[in-house]
């Protein structure tokens, strides 16, 4: 049985690399177990990119890391032919047999992300230089990097893409339900817009912060102190990390990628397993938090937000936070870690009630309708002759 893989073995896994590009800008990871047949269409899609212009990047400006993690075919050897297709991508690929406590996504995709950042740092690129996550699975779109720079240069420490179904048959019940929950998602997104407004993360925004499409920069990865090691929902868990830090992350719906709708993966818990999820609820309606509590945690948390600059004073102002939760500001150094303890102690005591999903899309439609009638009304009294 293979045992954990040493610093020395984790460090030999990339001397074959030559140094990175003067003024590199992105190093791409993709972490891939059993990727033969979905690979060659993800590197042809990076390959693909454009600048804003519509023309090919200058040589040097991005480059791929695939690292091939306990296959069992030869995704090492495709990726590595891939080369010979593609020549004007910078790819560089390692392969490494994890022991099986080890062996998951969340390792796979440390040991890239990590690379990553040193060779950015070594490179001495520009501020706006980034680490990008997808999968060996998804196809990015031709203006993915470009996006993905763009959102960066306005200010973003780290930027999510919008990850959609490379399979769009409308007609099939497990595409339907992952439509309904993109809807009840989005609608979350637009109202969360309106009650507890973030500049860095405007409308139009989106729901989704995964690894097929996840990008930041190297002074915000060494910040979190780097991916957290779980065995899955590993993006999940940097996502919580740089908002516990105050880091600017934005939800780029500019930026797109096309995953694949298969439902067997290659993690316990991720798109796949959510298909599966779907498909086994039959006619069953999915149940979701009720979106009064939702809307009331928004409101709190803006309330709680406000206050946060002034947080010394936050204590004794008139509120219907609990005094002992304003009382304990002071300790925190940031509104995440603030807002991440506070949570549990302001919200339901039973934690949120749940309803059917088509329920709380019809709520949430009507609370966001009138919360954009509402100003709409206001400026149509203004303009009535007095």
């Amino acid at each position: 049985m293979p045992t954990a893989p040493s610093a020395a073995a984790v460090s030999a896994l990339w001397q074959h690399l030559p140094a990175p590009a003067v003024g590199l800008r992105a190093t791409i990871v993709i972490p891939a177990k059993d990727e033969a047949a979905e690979l060659p269409a993800t590197l042809a899609a990076l390959a693909a990119q454009v600048s804003p212009a519509g023309k090919p990047w200058p040589p040097g400006t991005f480059e791929v890391l695939v690292l091939a993690n306990n296959c069992h075919d030869d995704t090492a050897h495709v990726a590595r032919t891939s080369v010979r297709t593609h020549p004007g991508l910078t790819l560089h690929v390692a392969e490494i047999t994890l022991p099986a406590a080890e062996a998951h996504v969340g390792r796979a995709r440390r040991l890239l992300l990590d690379e990553a950042a040193r060779r950015l740092e070594q490179a001495a690129s520009p501020a706006a230089a980034c680490l990008i996550s997808t999968d060996a699975d998804t196809r990015v779109a031709p203006d993915w990097l470009a996006a993905t720079f763009r959102e960066l240069t306005a200010g973003a420490d780290a930027v999510c893409g919008r990850i959609l179904m490379a399979e769009s048959n409308p007609a099939c019940p497990v595409r339907r339900r992952q439509l309904q929950d993109a809807t009840y998602h989005l609608l979350r997104a637009r109202l969360e817009a309106l009650l507890d407004p973030q500049v860095h993360d405007p409308w139009p925004r989106h729901h989704q912060h995964f690894g097929a499409s996840f990008a930041l920069t190297p002074l915000a990865y060494r910040r979190v102190g780097g991916l957290p090691v779980v065995p899955y929902l590993e993006d999940e868990a940097l996502y919580q990390a740089l908002l516990r830090h105050d880091l600017r992350v934005r939800h780029s719906p500019s930026v797109r990628v096309y995953t694949s709708g298969r439902r067997q993966g290659r993690v316990a818990v991720g798109l796949s397993w959510q298909l599966r999820e779907w498909a086994s609820l039959g006619t069953e309606e999915a149940l979701v938090p009720a979106p009064a509590d939702y809307l009331a945690e928004l409101q709190l948390r803006r309330q709680l937000r406000q206050s946060w600059p002034d947080r010394l004073a936050a204590a004794g102002t008139a509120s219907a936070v609990p005094e002992p939760v304003l009382a304990a500001m002071p300790d925190f150094d940031s509104f995440g870690a603030f807002w991440e303890w506070a949570r549990p102690q302001v919200g339901p005591a039973n934690g949120f009630a749940t309803v059917p999903l088509r329920q709380a899309i019809a709520v949430l439609r009507l609370e966001l309708a009138r919360l954009t009638a509402a100003p709409a009304a206001g400026r149509a009294v203004a303009r009535q002759p007095g």
